[in-house]
Formats: structure tokens, C-alpha cells, sequence
């Protein structure tokens, strides 16, 4: 129940017309990255609010667990890396494609950190 006594259809209507738009997002995870930490919530309910042009996430409920962010997997596979990522990385650093691309892979594709690698 929602604070004086309101129930959720009555506090949809009234943030209609206070011009504030929600919708529920379906979600069966939620990942905050920060700080060198992942906060992993399961089961969230997740609520986006649209409030005068700002776009509001709310997110209740669900179970939480804080883990270092390099102890979690990431589960994405490999990064392709783009022909114009290794011309960028070449034109900045004056190496052959084929280090580029090493250096490139090296860092994940991180370009940044690709080039302050060559550049030593």
C-alpha cells in the first residue's frame, strides 16, 4: 500500500495529472557498476519514470549482492575491433597494423589504453 492509504491505480492517476509518465520495465536482473564494484540486483521491479523530460529509474525489491567488478565474468565475448579502431590506433602511434590490432586486443578495446601502451 502506498502512503496515505493509497492504492497503486489511485497514485498512477494522480502522477498523470501531475504530468509525470511511468511505465513498467520487464527485468530480471540489474547491474549498477561503480567504485571498482558491481551491485547485481535479482528479481528487481523496475519502474521508468518520465518527470518533466528527465527520465527516472526506480528500482525496489529483488536480491542484492556486491561483488568486485574484476571477480565477475564478463559474459560478452570478444570485442570486434573495427578497421578505422586500428587506422586510429596506427595514425597515433606510428605502428604497423597488425601491432594495432595486438594492442588493441590487449586492452580490450580500450583505443586510449592501446595507445598509451605502444607509446609506452
Amino acid at each position: 500500500m502506498f502512503p496515505g492509504g493509497m492504492n497503486p491505480k489511485q497514485m498512477k492517476q494522480m502522477m498523470s495529472r501531475m504530468g509525470i509518465k511511468s511505465d513498467e520495465i520487464p527485468a530480471d536482473r540489474v547491474i549498477i557498476e561503480g567504485g571498482g564494484k558491481k551491485t547485481i540486483i535479482e528479481g528487481p521491479e523496475v519502474m521508468k519514470m518520465t518527470v518533466q523530460g528527465q527520465v527516472v529509474y526506480n528500482i525496489t525489491g529483488g536480491k542484492v549482492r556486491s561483488e568486485e567488478a574484476a571477480a565477475i565474468e564478463d559474459t560478452s565475448g570478444p570485442a570486434e575491433i573495427s578497421e578505422e579502431d586500428v587506422d586510429l590506433v596506427c595514425e597515433q602511434t606510428g605502428v604497423d597494423r597488425d601491432a594495432a590490432r595486438k594492442a588493441i586486443e590487449d586492452s580490450n578495446g580500450d583505443l586510449a589504453e592501446a595507445i598509451i601502451k605502444i607509446k609506452g
